[in-house]
């Protein structure tokens, strides 16, 4: 029999675990993305949702029909109040709920079908981060034809960006100091530079994997020659030995040899993924690698350069990069002989300052961005006939992005300051984060 000295000291054990759990649930709770409202606002051709947050969050944007309503879904976010309430313009009604744990989503009912183009704003001064998700009717033109005579529109289709979020399934990539994999980080860049391009004019997304399933090497590729993609992007999470390496890099393909010793380590190390999937890259597998390699023509690699400067340098506007310069190697996920390719390494999960910052909500969404910024401007630099960008260059859109100027801007469209001010009736050389301009044909 215990005594009750012994049941006092089993009670204060178990009320001390039962706080210790409250506050790990605090904690937890404290950590996580708060939703402080949701606005819906209608503009003149448009309806617009601003979800207020406390920071910046991974989100997804999409529609569904039957009946038709537009979803964000956000990982590692609360609601501070419930926002199901009636709706504006296109929005019938606004509703939230959370299908697991880890995700809020707030779901759109709508009056018909729309196309939504959505952007995360950072704050300015005293404001909060805010997602700004605007709609307009599917049935409305992305850009109206005024004096312009533009292609049937059956003719101008959108271009193609096959994403493919590296390793997944059996093969976790590359793993940090803190154990992180891989092939979460790629995945999660993935599917937020997936939402930002499909919410662009003219462009269309297409992930090679959207779930954590390992695909060979050669079927990535092959996939995307199957979606008839215009351009291939391979997103990853760069490892070396040396811990303090750190930066982004953009890779094209080399058909002689890597641009350095580490190139030629880090294809390798890439290459035996499907090794580590189950599938062996001999014989019959390995002569089709060569002959779709044989195949490669001069104009594929020469697109495939010039989208790596593109979004080499976005990402080197945003911040550090490893290189300053496209570095090359003989990545087998790179050998498409038709679709032009890069490949993006995020930062080094190696280095425990950038397995950090990758785990960062805030700071993917600012990868995914540049990225999208590097293939924007890649396409309108080189827009590919019969496309929606090719008939409507006279006057494309810019999303101002954090830390772009004005002449910036207009240096790398080719076009004037003033030019850009007197179209966009603006009245100084200041540009706020978020604002879409009108970029006008260069001279």
């Amino acid at each position: 029999m215990r005594s009750n000295g012994g049941i006092g000291a089993e009670k204060s054990v178990n009320m001390f675990r039962a706080l210790c759990l409250l506050l790990i649930c605090v904690a937890s709770a404290a950590s996580a993305t708060e939703v402080k409202s949701v606005r819906v606002r209608v503009g003149s051709d448009y309806t617009r949702a601003m979800i207020e947050l406390t920071d910046a969050a991974d989100y997804r944007v999409f529609t569904l029909a039957n009946p038709d309503r537009l979803v964000v879904d956000m990982m590692h976010t609360r609601l501070r109040s419930n926002v199901d309430g009636a709706g504006r313009g296109l929005v019938r009604s606004v509703r939230s709920g959370q299908p697991e744990p880890n995700r809020l989503r707030i779901v759109f009912d709508l009056t018909e079908p729309v196309r939504p183009k959505s952007f995360m704003l950072d704050p300015a001064s005293r404001a909060r981060h805010r997602l700004v998700v605007d709609m307009v009717k599917a049935s409305t033109p992305e850009e109206p034809a005024r004096s312009v005579v533009t292609l049937p529109s059956a003719e101008q289709r959108k271009v193609v960006v096959a994403i493919d979020a590296g390793h997944g399934g059996a093969d976790p990539g590359a793993v940090g100091a803190a154990g992180t994999h891989e092939k979460h980080i790629t995945l999660k860049v993935a599917q937020l530079l997936a939402a930002r391009i499909d919410a662009e004019p003219g462009m269309r997304a297409v992930l090679i994997r959207d779930d954590d399933t390992f695909i060979p090497l050669h079927k990535r590729f092959q996939k995307a020659r199957d979606e008839k993609a215009d351009l291939f992007v391979s997103i990853h999470a760069d490892a070396a030995l040396n811990r303090s390496a750190r930066g982004s890099s953009v890779y094209m393909l080399s058909t002689r040899g890597a641009s350095n010793e580490a190139a030629r380590y880090l294809a390798e190390r890439e290459n035996g993924a499907d090794l580590v999937g189950g599938v062996s890259l001999g014989g019959k597998d390995q002569m089709l690698a060569a002959v779709l390699l044989d195949l490669s023509q001069g104009a594929t690699l020469e697109a495939s350069a010039m989208a790596a400067e593109h979004v080499l340098g976005a990402l080197t506007r945003m911040g550090k990069a490893h290189k300053r310069y496209v570095e090359r190697a003989n990545f087998v996920v790179l050998r498409s002989p038709d679709v032009p390719s890069v490949l993006v390494e995020t930062g080094f999960i190696s280095n425990p300052d950038e397995e950090k910052k990758l785990n960062d909500p805030q700071h993917r969404v600012r990868v995914a961005e540049a990225v999208m910024l590097g293939v924007r401007d890649y396409f309108h630099t080189a827009p590919p006939p019969g496309t929606w960008i090719a008939a409507n260059a006279r006057s494309r859109a810019h999303v101002v992005a954090r830390g772009e100027t004005l002449s910036e801007i207009a240096s790398r469209h080719g076009v004037s300051v003033s030019k850009i001010r007197q179209v966009n009736a603006l009245n100084s050389d200041i540009v706020r984060v978020g604002v879409v301009l009108k970029i006008p044909t260069a001279s």
